[in-house]
């Protein structure tokens, strides 16, 4: 850092981190200078440092824990095993990422948890995008990461329990929401998208609307639909600023919330004409009212009927929702507010007004503008009480159809607090918690404490109708059945990635499974009987094992079902014992008694897979029973049986850990006269083999840069990403768009040698081109560059190919 710049790391602890009112025990910042990013392994740690009288550490992912698009920063307690039963630490931090030549510069991300036992290291799986890493980003004039390096600081504050039990469910941190990035302009934009996307039916017609074909800068419904997979699946937030220019709302100032939500509304009520959502936004948001107005003075009456998107009420004299409804539909024009009668001019009036439909989705827009003594407008912030749920058919026209129920609970309120400050109040499950959203923090909240404890200046109530009888009996219905994914050997072989099975990680192809509805009360005689049906399988043939959740992406075999379960209901099996209900079916080659045929205690059922350098790829070769006491080479010969290699073929074996944790005995051979059990080899254990090589063969994979050996392969596999690319010309080229899963760390040369064996064309006739932030084609890329793969995808994984 240059001498003349100090950074005074308290002053910037205290304007990030809240102030919990809690004392403050001590607080310490340590720098780690990291050095050599580019050949850093997938997981490292930084020097240890002391605060409160506890070690730490920086837990870095330079590639992204889980998300290889962002990198992974995590606070560490260091050594736990030397703590005390029940130890525990409360711990504020801030974590800091900069340039030693722009330290002020720096991108953070904050959070506060209980270090224990349980939860030994606590930080951000997204803690920013790899692709800002490497150029000048948001005005900075440097890279955050130069030459090569950066620096990571860590600042931590401890602070006192006073009770114990501070922070022990966590449960004001960890939400599983996502939120959208703060803009800084038109502050209610991120309420009104978080609000919407909540809304089931709303979401589902968006996703529907958005062809493939469309270009996102050119319509509302695809930039939408955009943002909404983001939240669906991405980061604890998501950047909005491409939808905002998508709308134009970058130079066109919107300032009134309800002109925004009805320019949005028109909008999508255009894009969805003439598709099978013609008419979605009419039928949720639309209702219809008749409005009947009498003069006092003169011989003047109308009535009218209008379909309404929303409902405005002025609070003023109304304590309640209930009173305002009430003062909505019995009203006299009179002072400021009479009515322009034609022919009449302003006249004192009454105005009644009669609902003939509300909408399945209810805006009701609460108005606090009032006069003071000296004619001002000013907001009031009188307590406005609203309900959780409430009955409008007692609202509704003598003459509406009244046969389904006009029940609505509170889905969400938006919240104006001043200064162009909103956030929005959702629900986004029936039976859920209350959420706080503010932009990109997200927290859970008592709604009837937030109420209280805020003067609200005004907000949108956005209502949801009850299901009606018959879709709640289909609910019921629902409710009673089970869905059960049922995996095969052959699925297996399928599958190319790591574990036995992909069913969430995109980075691979996701595996193709079957998935049978059964009756909850349904019992495993009756699962085995429709399985042996579904797949043409004698039930004597069959054993059912299931598929354990390790995590997120893991999935091992855990325990078998047996027939001592035959007559238990599935769900009873699903609840009791296990998480979730996925079952790999394993198939004998002949029929057998399985009662009279019991698996040993000793028997070990493990999957096996092939590795061949020449082609990059993992091969499935099914499962196998072992003995736990057999040696490693007992394998051999089955190994070159099942690959159909002679029977003398030197082999390598290693046993397969889980991904992006590549653990030490992965790096060695398993050695073949150890036995299974030393290696602790489990049910569900994956052994990965290839053949020995020999040097020479080794250096022409080298030579065509390969990689050439299984620790190698799996560690790439942790850096694969998904990767669209698009014709330049569109139709005119041969496949006008596809995805490719590319490994990051490829050069622009290998790229282009995938997407020309994708195409089936010469790869020196071949161009790629990457985008702008607005997605469209930009910057060529020199072919003769060294650089990696992900420098090419600064804004997005898209990239465009010409044919020359």
């Amino acid at each position: 850092m240059p001498p003349s710049i100090v950074m005074d790391y308290e002053t910037i602890a205290n304007r990030i981190m809240p102030n919990f009112g809690l004392e403050i025990k001590d607080f310490q910042y340590h720098t780690w200078n990291v050095t050599n990013w580019s050949k850093l392994p997938g997981r490292l740690t930084g020097p240890a440092f002391e605060v409160g009288g506890w070690k730490w550490q920086i837990l870095l992912y330079p590639f992204g824990n889980h998300n290889l698009n962002k990198i992974s920063i995590y606070l560490k307690f260091v050594d736990q095993q030397g703590e005390s039963t029940g130890w525990h630490a409360c711990a504020q931090f801030v974590l800091l990422l900069w340039n030693s030549e722009e330290p002020m510069q720096y991108i953070s991300s904050h959070g506060y948890s209980r270090f224990d036992a349980e939860c030994s290291n606590w930080g951000f799986g997204n803690f920013y995008d790899q692709d800002k890493l490497f150029i000048p980003f948001n005005n900075r004039t440097r890279p955050l990461i130069d030459n090569d390096s950066c620096n990571i600081t860590a600042l931590v504050r401890i602070l006192k329990d006073p009770t114990g039990k501070l922070w022990h469910t966590r449960n004001t941190y960890f939400t599983e929401c996502i939120g959208l990035k703060s803009q800084r302009t038109n502050t209610f934009f991120n309420s009104v998208i978080l609000s919407l996307y909540y809304i089931r039916y709303f979401r589902e017609a968006i996703y529907i609307t958005s062809k493939k074909s469309d270009k996102p800068a050119r319509n509302i419904a695809s930039a939408l639909q955009k943002v909404f997979y983001q939240l669906n699946v991405s980061a604890p937030s998501i950047d909005t600023t491409e939808l905002t220019r998508f709308f134009g709302w970058n130079t066109l100032s919107i300032s009134d919330v309800r002109k925004f939500i009805r320019v949005l509304q028109d909008d999508l009520e255009d894009k969805m004409k003439n598709t099978k959502m013609d008419g979605t936004i009419s039928k949720l948001f639309v209702g219809t009212m008749k409005t009947h107005i009498k003069c006092v003075n003169v011989d003047y009456e109308s009535l009218h009927l209008e379909d309404y998107y929303d409902i405005q009420f002025n609070v003023k004299r109304c304590n309640t929702l209930d009173d305002s409804f009430t003062d909505y539909v019995q009203e006299t024009l009179d002072g400021d507010n009479k009515h322009n009668a034609e022919g009449y001019g302003l006249q004192v009036a009454k105005k009644s007004v009669v609902f003939e439909s509300f909408p399945p989705i209810l805006h009701i827009h609460l108005d606090r503008s009032d006069y003071d003594a000296q004619n001002n407008l000013v907001k009031s912030n009188d307590r406005y009480e609203f309900p959780m749920e409430i009955d409008l058919q007692k609202y509704l026209s003598p003459d509406a159809d009244k046969s389904k129920p006009y029940k609505y609970i509170l889905h969400g309120v938006l919240v104006h607090v001043g200064q162009d400050q909103y956030f929005a109040l959702l629900k986004p499950d029936k039976n859920g918690r209350w959420f706080k959203f503010c932009d990109s923090q997200i927290t859970k909240v008592s709604i009837k404490k937030m109420l209280h404890n805020n003067g609200f200046v005004w907000f949108i109530c956005g209502f949801k109708v009850v299901i009606s009888t018959d879709e709640e009996n289909e609910k019921k219905k629902e409710k009673g059945r089970l869905q059960i994914l049922v995996m095969t050997e052959e699925m297996f072989k399928n599958h190319k990635g790591f574990n036995i099975i992909n069913l969430y990680d995109r980075r691979f192809p996701l595996s193709e499974v079957s998935q049978i509805e059964m009756l909850k009360t349904d019992t495993f005689g009756t699962f085995k009987n429709v399985v042996s049906a579904k797949f043409k399988i004698p039930i004597n043939q069959m054993r059912f094992w299931i598929i354990k959740k390790q995590d997120n992406i893991n999935f091992r075999l855990h325990n078998r079902i047996t027939d001592d379960l035959i007559n238990t209901s599935m769900d009873e099996i699903r609840l009791t014992q296990y998480d979730g209900l996925r079952v790999y079916v394993e198939v004998y080659k002949k029929l057998i008694d399985i009662k009279k045929k019991p698996i040993k205690a000793t028997s070990i059922i493990i999957f096996l897979k092939y590795f061949n350098p020449y082609t990059q790829s993992l091969e499935g070769l099914g499962h196998l029973y072992v003995q736990k006491d057999y040696t490693i080479d007992f394998l051999f010969p089955i190994l070159c049986e099942r690959k159909k290699l002679p029977s003398n073929t030197l082999l390598d074996i290693y046993k397969e850990v889980e991904p992006n944790i590549i653990k030490p005995n992965i790096f060695k051979k398993m050695n073949s006269s150890y036995t299974f059990k030393k290696y602790n080899i489990q049910n569900g254990d994956i052994i990965c083999f290839q053949k020995t090589l020999t040097n020479k063969e080794i250096q022409d994979h080298v030579s065509a840069n390969r990689i050439y050996n299984i620790p190698q392969f799996y560690e790439s596999l942790s850096m694969n990403i998904v990767v669209h690319f698009k014709a330049k010309f569109g139709y005119k080229d041969l496949i006008p768009e596809f995805n490719l899963i590319l490994n990051r760390i490829l050069t622009y040369k290998s790229v282009v040698n995938q997407v020309a064996i994708h195409l089936n064309i010469d790869p020196l006739k071949l161009r790629l081109i990457s985008v702008d932030s607005s997605g469209e084609p930009k910057y060529k890329i020199n072919n003769m560059t060294d650089q990696a793969l992900s420098k090419f995808l600064r804004f997005s994984n898209l990239l465009y190919y010409e044919i020359l």
